[in-house]
């Protein structure tokens, strides 16, 4: 939505400087931020923001969090990524739904020539010098840009900071706060020899900018400057700082209050007469959080206020405010207003159409498929409680993971600083971890298990659940049997047989004749044998005893096995949440789509053992919960009915039977 004001368009630059890394860690959330101005009516405002696929911006967060908390405005975001951070937000943005709230993808690969010409010692490489073009292939009509880094925290309305453009005069077209340690003094450490600068020189962490004015300018100077200084120290900031030296008449200097830097050497402390006059928090030291100042405690508490906050109220409306149509929020309203809320069932239906907000790849990833076109992604879904299985799957599959994690925002920091820590997380970069915030009074176990699925980039996968450990080897082990069983041109489901263990401490079987004897010997049992035998029972444990070769099986009435498909295998129902029914009507649907059940002789996983999960005590102590469950199996039977024909017929007679 595009509204009139002769103040010009408000915006607002989320700027991150990013860097080369070949290990990308990402830890994205949605980018919403705008502040209130009372000038500004309803003026939609357009954000900036730079992303690349290559680095950690939880920084984001706090500094955007504490913007929209305030918001009256619609936002409009412009976003310069590559192709990886592309998918990465569109996705955050199209399962946020934050009302008023457009985004726009330009490709961060076409500006590259325009800065790669420049030397940079920064960590941050040729995306650190984005902020001298970035404008360049936005809108023309675009006249006022607030860009900042993403490592700042405001303690005040953004709006107020939009104000000082007002206060620009002649040929002023920056608006910076003076750097706050002696780095452009050149007495920092000896033979110390910066770039050229005005005074103390700028800070850019916080620029307020009008498009367009210093592009040939920024250009001649780096020209002449790098022929003394050979490379940039400070990326962007080096050569802000030496076109304000030749032109101090292009800046206007804002008070320091609205860029407090936390960095080393600073004397922000002189900034401000008490803690309630700052504006911006810059933690533009390498300690950020362990900085020290003596208000340090009150920076803290405002940026982890925000670290946690639980992004799902973003979605408010903003009352008294036209804005475009979304059509994606129609129609699901329209779709939950069909919906009988007198129905006992009515929750259980709703979560169906719950969109949960969907961050992909938390943390870096990254993994090229084989080329013999055999390459096997493991898949599985967990919530906070199942974390400490993590470590022990890793060391146990060595081939692609894909995760869906279903986590609260304060969980989802809670993880991080988990897999941070953890030698053997951080130690595989071929683990997906894609978080699905929590929302409803369900475990939406098929919607993460359906996420996991869709972001697997190898032609199979292994469909497992947290709780398993696989056997030592399983990953080359279902390779091989891609092409013994020839999966590339058939409809196969490879069984691979599942046990338990009642003992938090098993030494774990290094081959079938060791897991035999364990099984003899009652430390091993064949998966849930005393509470729901019907599950695995065609897989036929007697007969894989002495299997030596593949052998295939019948579907039968409650089958669940855990089994490797191809890629293009259909996805779960989302009708089953929490406990029951949700592995069996996705087999069923492989056997309605004449899927071959082939239980591999020498492939076996084993349950480890937990608390009983929250879904599964509703399951045994709310009669009115296992009633709705049996409606939404019955339904789906019937549905299965209509798309597969006569021959799903036997479904429901194999239920009544069974």
């Amino acid at each position: 939505m595009q509204m009139s004001n002769e103040e010009g368009p408000f915006q607002i630059g989320l700027f991150k400087l990013l860097c080369f890394s070949c290990r990308p860690y990402l830890n994205l959330f949605p980018l919403k931020g705008v502040g209130r101005y009372n000038s500004l009516s309803m003026r939609q405002c357009e954000i900036r923001c730079v992303h690349r696929w290559g680095i950690s911006i939880s920084k984001t967060q706090p500094c955007v969090c504490v913007c929209v908390c305030r918001r009256r405005n619609p936002l409009h975001f412009h976003f310069i990524t590559d192709a990886i951070a592309q998918q990465i937000l569109a996705s955050l943005f199209h399962t946020w739904m934050v009302p008023a709230v457009r985004v726009d993808f330009y490709d961060a690969d076409e500006l590259k020539s325009e800065v790669s010409w420049i030397p940079n010692k920064h960590y941050s490489g040729i995306y650190g010098l984005m902020k001298l073009v970035l404008t360049k292939t936005l809108p023309s009509d675009l006249q006022r840009v607030i860009v900042l880094d993403t490592d700042i925290t405001f303690a005040t309305d953004i709006a107020e900071l939009w104000a000082v453009f007002h206060k620009f005069k002649g040929q002023q077209v920056l608006g910076l706060v003076e750097n706050q340690s002696d780095w452009y003094l050149g007495n920092l450490w000896k033979n110390h020899r910066p770039w050229p600068a005005l005074g103390r020189g700028f800070n850019t962490g916080v620029i307020l900018l009008l498009c367009g004015s210093c592009e040939q300018m920024w250009r001649l100077t780096a020209e002449r400057e790098l022929m003394g200084m050979l490379s940039t120290s400070l990326a962007d900031q080096d050569i802000f700082n030496a076109v304000i030296k030749q032109n101090p008449f292009l800046v206007h200097q804002m008070p320091c209050f609205w860029n407090v830097q936390l960095s080393d050497h600073t004397r922000s402390e002189k900034c401000y007469k008490d803690v309630s006059d700052l504006k911006v928090i810059h933690w533009n030291s390498p300690k950020k959080l362990r900085v020290k100042n003596k208000h340090v405690e009150f920076f803290r508490n405002l940026y982890l206020t925000f670290l946690e906050y639980d992004g799902n109220l973003l979605r408010r409306e903003l009352f008294g405010c036209p804005s475009e149509t979304d059509h994606n929020s129609e129609n699901l309203q329209k779709t939950l207003s069909e919906l009988d809320e007198d129905d006992p069932c009515y929750e259980f239906r709703r979560e169906r159409f719950t969109v949960h907000r969907t961050h992909l790849y938390f943390l870096h990833y990254e993994h090229e498929p084989s080329a013999d076109h055999t390459d096997v992604t493991l898949v599985a879904q967990l919530s906070m409680d199942r974390l400490q299985m993590l470590e022990a799957i890793c060391k146990h599959w060595e081939g692609p993971i894909s995760l869906a994690l279903y986590l609260s925002d304060a969980e989802a920091q809670q993880f991080l600083r988990y897999a941070q820590g953890s030698e053997v997380l951080m130690g595989r970069g071929n683990v997906g971890y894609h978080i699905v915030y929590k929302e409803g009074q369900f475990y939406p176990v098929n919607l993460l298990r359906n996420v996991a699925m869709r972001h697997v980039n190898t032609p199979y996968m292994f469909l497992s659940d947290i709780d398993f450990l696989p056997m030592y080897g399983l990953y080359e082990y279902l390779r091989k049997s891609v092409v013994q069983l020839d999966m590339a041109t058939s409809k196969k489901a490879l069984v691979v047989p599942a046990f338990e263990t009642l003992r938090y401490r098993l030494s774990y079987p290094k081959s079938k004749a060791e897991l035999l004897s364990q099984l003899d010997m009652g430390t091993l049992f064949t998966f849930r044998y005393h509470v729901w035998t019907k599950g695995h029972a065609p897989t036929n444990f007697a007969k894989w005893r002495t299997a030596t070769t593949p052998y295939r099986v019948q579907w039968e009435a409650d089958f669940e096995p855990y089994v490797m498909v191809r890629r293009d295998s259909p996805e779960y129902d989302r009708r089953f949440v929490g406990f029951g029914w949700n592995k069996v009507a996705h087999i069923m649907e492989l056997d309605a789509q004449e899927y071959e059940f082939v239980v591999l002789p020498n492939a076996y996983m084993i349950h480890m053992p937990h608390a009983p999960s929250f879904d599964i005590t509703k399951f045994r102590s709310n009669k009115q919960y296992r009633v709705c469950l049996k409606t939404l199996k019955e339904e789906f039977q019937q549905n299965m009915s209509r798309r597969y024909g006569f021959a799903a017929l036997k479904y429901m007679t194999a239920d009544n039977n069974s």
